[in-house]
């Protein structure tokens, strides 16, 4: 049966000290709201409510938790408030600022700077597969700038998507919807199901998430940087481990890009966490190399040049 989907606050509702002004956005953990502040200030409040564990219906204003979700959606919404305690100690141009967190009508609501822009996933769709080499490297060694910080709170993302890379007017990228942040690297806490998208999520997602850790967030990032290729996801992880069908990167798009571009996205979306980039730092240094930009070459095959090039003695 398909899940219900919450009803949102209405507009110009007043809640605390702000008012809402619309929907922006509904998924199964959240509803993100455009708000204004007492000084008429555009905030985005995201507010949450699991659809799973939580209904609102038309015309209310706290939702129905029937007591067998009690419990769960009480750790939610603990986890919800202390990801907004963390992010809110962060301060990065790359990472959406956190302004303020309150309880309300039963649940939680984190306040957030409202950016003006698009999501990287509304570049793709309008850029399909005409995306500049120069533009990825640029867009996502900034992005890895905010991913760092996150990961030097401890902190994971889980849900890193072209849809969750905010580009600012100037295409500078801002991290955005740590929803599925529920694990930090510090706790071993029992967790909620991270909530997480097929195609972009690691395969540590699928499995006990013992093993979730930087690379898992830096396969996702190969996955999202694959997809500005590709104008499409990338085969789910999940699909991959039964039969590994995805076609690399260095295969598909040979001669388009830099062969170390395709490399890089090809190291982060290998299916065993111990051979990808193991830090973000590890993976930005390979991105800001310096590139020599593709040029034909002798022998067309892609295998036979990788053959090719390990009979060269180097130089």
């Amino acid at each position: 049966m398909a899940q219900q989907a919450n009803q949102p606050l209405p507009n110009g509702f007043p809640l605390e000290e702000y008012t809402i002004d619309r929907q922006l956005s509904l998924g199964g953990f959240s509803i993100v709201y455009l708000a204004s502040d007492p000084d008429g200030k555009q905030v985005a409040i995201k507010e949450y409510l699991p659809n799973s564990l939580a209904l609102r219906g038309k015309g209310d204003v706290r939702p129905v938790i029937t007591p067998d979700h009690q419990g769960a959606f009480r750790y939610g919404m603990k986890c919800f408030f202390e990801e907004g305690r963390s992010l809110a100690k962060l301060s990065h141009p790359n990472v959406i600022r956190v302004l303020n967190f309150f309880r309300a009508n039963d649940t939680v609501y984190m306040v957030m700077e409202y950016e003006h822009g698009r999501t990287l996933q509304e570049f793709i769709q309008k850029h399909q597969g005409h995306i500049s080499e120069r533009f990825i490297r640029g867009v996502f060694t900034r992005m890895l700038n905010g991913l760092r910080e996150v990961h030097s709170h401890k902190l994971l993302h889980l849900d890193l998507k072209p849809s969750n890379i905010y580009l600012r007017s100037d295409n500078t990228p801002v991290l955005i919807d740590f929803g599925a942040a529920r694990q930090t690297l510090a706790t071993d806490q029992p967790m909620l199901k991270p909530m997480y998208t097929p195609g972009f999520a690691s395969p540590e997602h699928y499995g006990a998430r013992t093993d979730l850790g930087p690379w898992s967030d830096i396969y996702s990032v190969g996955a999202s940087m694959y997809a500005c290729l590709a104008g499409t996801a990338p085969l789910s992880a999940d699909e991959r481990l039964k039969k590994d069908t995805l076609a690399p990167a260095m295969m598909r798009w040979e001669g388009q890009f830099s062969d170390r571009l395709l490399e890089i996205i090809d190291w982060c979306l290998n299916l065993n966490h111990l051979y990808r980039p193991q830090s973000v730092f590890a993976l930005q240094k390979a991105l800001v190399e310096t590139v020599t930009p593709p040029r034909p070459k002798s022998n067309t095959h892609w295998l036979g040049r990788i053959v090719e090039k390990l009979r060269k003695p180097n130089k």
